[in-house]
């Protein structure tokens, strides 16, 4: 076979990438499904990037997804797609693969790769074994917005962060020391204090077939794993943007249907590949917040959970380190119009699994109550301060990424929203583009 068979059997194509022909921090923005309470968050992006041409012009942040301006929204962002195309703020459209480097407030050298992947090795219904699978549920009711925006338009940016099983960690920084004898395609910091990034490309032959050779080997040891009778290999696990890769996915079903299984390229979708293994990838819970609720009713429902205990707590900071040590058994806080509780309980594994179901069931008979999910302890203290009684907080306990291809491999997705790769400002930035 040649390279590009053998990238194509480990569910990668090689995508023709365009890069402005000027990036500095005004281009690159967070991904959209960030700071979803925060408008100023947002304001200030719009702020700094001005009147510059920004990925922040090309995506639509789920913060405003509710505010019934949705379809003129995203005509602008198919219009100013469109314009840049035209306008030649890409430089010419390259072949290849991006190795890169990200430093965050938290981390530093946080390694990835930026690849196309082959939707149809991607499934994310909860029964599916593909190689490329969802680590945790997928909410069809959120896939049509996000379809609405990909469907018809010209260009896609990746915030979509796949993660492969490797131990040794053999791929990606032998990549990088290939990469680095050639100068960066781009080298910026990133807006609001959220560290910095830099790419070069990978495009030779070498470098192509060794990336090819060790996923290969990968592919092979996933088998070897994982692998029960003829089932697949379990290569990528999907660590971030699983709504936007199924939405992906589901442009792809339509196109089919339309026009039959041709290699067009919706059938790929761009993300950056990285190793679980990297100590710069650091697993954080996802809180939850319960918009019309207060305290005492979020500490009544939370006393369902199989023999919990509550008891208050004196403050946020000690609210915060309690939760912090929480595993066995699993503890999770409660913040709301000025008071604290901790809640125990004995529920086993991973702390959404007992969480979600149960607020799931309680707010779907509530009209106009509704949950969201919250990166980082501060902004739950933030959005939960001084209100009276219509919001609550949840934090949840820390999550362990090891085991985490064990356990979709043997039990499918974990519950969604069950823990995020790093903290809200270590999330993946725009700044690739593909052509649709």
């Amino acid at each position: 076979m040649n390279i590009n068979q053998r990238l194509k059997a480990a569910g990668l194509g090689i995508p023709l990438i365009l890069i402005p022909n000027s990036i500095d921090s005004k281009w690159p923005v967070i991904a959209c499904d960030q700071f979803t309470q925060d408008k100023d968050y947002w304001e200030k992006a719009k702020n700094t990037a001005g009147n510059s041409p920004s990925a922040l012009n090309l995506i639509f942040p789920e913060v405003f997804l509710n505010d019934g301006d949705a379809a003129e929204r995203i005509a602008a962002i198919h219009l100013n797609m469109t314009n840049y195309l035209k306008d030649g703020i890409f430089a010419p459209p390259q072949q290849g693969f991006i190795y890169l480097e990200r430093d965050t407030p938290y981390n530093k050298k946080r390694r990835g790769l930026v690849a196309a992947v082959d939707l149809e090795k991607y499934e994310w219904q909860p029964d599916a074994r593909p190689l490329i699978r969802s680590t945790e549920g997928t909410v069809e009711d959120r896939l049509p917005p996000r379809m609405d925006i990909r469907r018809g338009a010209p260009l896609e940016l990746p915030h979509v962060l796949l993660l492969i099983d490797d131990e040794h960690d053999s791929l990606l920084p032998a990549l990088g020391e290939m990469a680095k004898k050639k100068a960066p395609v781009y080298d910026t910091s990133l807006m609001m204090e959220s560290g910095r990034v830099s790419g070069w490309f990978l495009d030779t032959e070498t470098e192509l077939a060794f990336a090819a050779e060790k996923l290969e080997e990968l592919c092979s040891r996933s088998l070897n794993r994982y692998g029960e009778g003829n089932a697949n290999p379990f290569l990528f696990a999907v660590g971030d943007g699983n709504h936007s890769l199924a939405a992906a996915k589901g442009i792809w079903e339509e196109y089919k249907a339309a026009n039959g299984d041709k290699d067009h390229p919706c059938r790929y979708a761009l993300v950056e590949i990285e190793n679980i293994y990297d100590p710069a990838i650091q697993f954080e819970p996802i809180h939850r917040i319960i918009l019309g609720a207060g305290f005492d009713e979020t500490a009544a429902l939370l006393s369902r959970l199989p023999n919990s205990s509550s008891r208050p707590v004196n403050s946020r900071e000690d609210l915060a380190r309690l939760v912090q040590q929480g595993q066995t058994p699993n503890r999770f806080g409660i913040i709301s119009e000025g008071r604290y509780a901790l809640v125990e309980t004995s529920a086993p594994g991973i702390s959404t699994a007992c969480l979600q179901p149960l607020l799931d069931d309680y707010v779907k008979n509530k009209p106009g109550m509704e949950i969201d999910y919250i990166h980082d302890n501060d902004e739950v203290f933030r959005l939960t301060n001084g209100n009276a009684g219509n919001i609550a907080g949840i934090l949840l306990p820390p999550v362990q990424k090891a085991g985490l291809f064990e356990t979709v491999a043997r039990l499918g997705p974990l519950p969604r929203k069950s823990f995020s790769m790093g903290h809200s400002c270590e999330k993946r930035f725009y700044l690739e583009c593909r052509s649709l």
